[in-house]
């Protein structure tokens, strides 16, 4: 079905256009929502939780911006409020010693696979994992993500801060990384629109 014709489906509560529209979407969705999720399950449960709201929302789309993009904002606050409902977040926000980790200029070798990189992001607390997701992937800004998450945006980021440190650490443990980075923001934010 062509995009149109699939959203004003939707609209109508077509279950085709709806299980047409969840098949196309659904894969990219539940790896954003893994990225966030401590389980698979969990990822499950965030996916089914946005389509639902996705579905009962779609009316609210006014075709500007893409409708992956809608979809994915839709993910993003799903899961940020799965957290928080579930407590995870605010349980694991580590201030301690934020100040005294020094931000580094960055770089990653062209050559790093992805799954790995995402392991490893998903092995930091959920606290530093979900802003390191929200600025650096989703690319949030500090004083957005400190809405999302009823956060000081001071907060926000010494958590990136203390992420993209604690990353560094784990891809140099792992041999991902042989040496400390090198080169400014290696991870440069870009949000859907």
């Amino acid at each position: 079905m062509v995009e149109e014709l699939l959203l004003e489906g939707c609209k109508q509560n077509d279950s085709s256009a709806q299980q047409e529209l969840y098949n196309k979407y659904s894969p990219r969705m539940l790896s954003v929502c893994y990225r966030y999720a401590k389980t698979r399950e969990d990822a499950e449960d965030m996916l089914q939780e946005g389509f639902i709201k996705v579905f009962t929302q779609i009316h609210q789309f006014e075709s500007r911006g893409s409708l992956e993009g809608w979809i994915l904002r839709i993910m993003v606050h799903t899961c940020i409020n799965h957290l928080k409902k579930n407590k995870r977040f605010n349980e694991s926000i580590d201030l301690l010693h934020a100040e005294n980790i020094g931000i580094r200029e960055d770089y990653i070798p062209s050559t790093l696979q992805a799954k790995q990189v995402v392991e490893s992001i998903r092995s930091l607390p959920i606290g530093y994992r979900t802003v390191l997701n929200l600025y650096a992937i989703e690319g949030y800004s500090h004083k957005e993500i400190s809405s999302m998450l009823d956060i000081e945006e001071s907060t926000s980021r010494s958590q990136y801060t203390r992420a993209k440190s604690l990353l560094e650490s784990i891809l140099i443990k792992r041999n991902i990384l042989t040496r400390p980075l090198t080169v400014k923001n290696w991870f440069s934010p870009v949000k859907v629109k």
